[in-house]
């Protein structure tokens, strides 16, 4: 009997937070339901967009605020 997976098995699964056991349920349901194999694909794809759309700041900007908060004179907490 194959068992029923949900986005968030999927997700984990994605995000290797699963078990080798799981791996492998997850693998063997794809191949037979065509609906949990293309939602697997549309969530790759989506954490593909996220992992492309971050952005880091320019040496510049982090200058300007390592600069900035050096103005401060601030005072460790005794």
């Amino acid at each position: 009997m194959i068992k029923t997976f949900t986005q968030d098995d999927l997700v984990r699964y994605i995000y290797q937070e699963t078990s080798e056991e799981e791996n492998a349920e997850i693998l063997s349901a794809m191949l037979f339901d065509d609906e949990l194999a293309q939602n697997f694909h549309g969530m790759l794809d989506i954490v593909s967009e996220l992992d492309s759309a971050m952005k880091t700041p320019s040496d510049k900007a982090i200058d300007a605020i390592t600069s900035y908060s050096k103005s401060f004179h601030l005072h460790s907490v005794e």
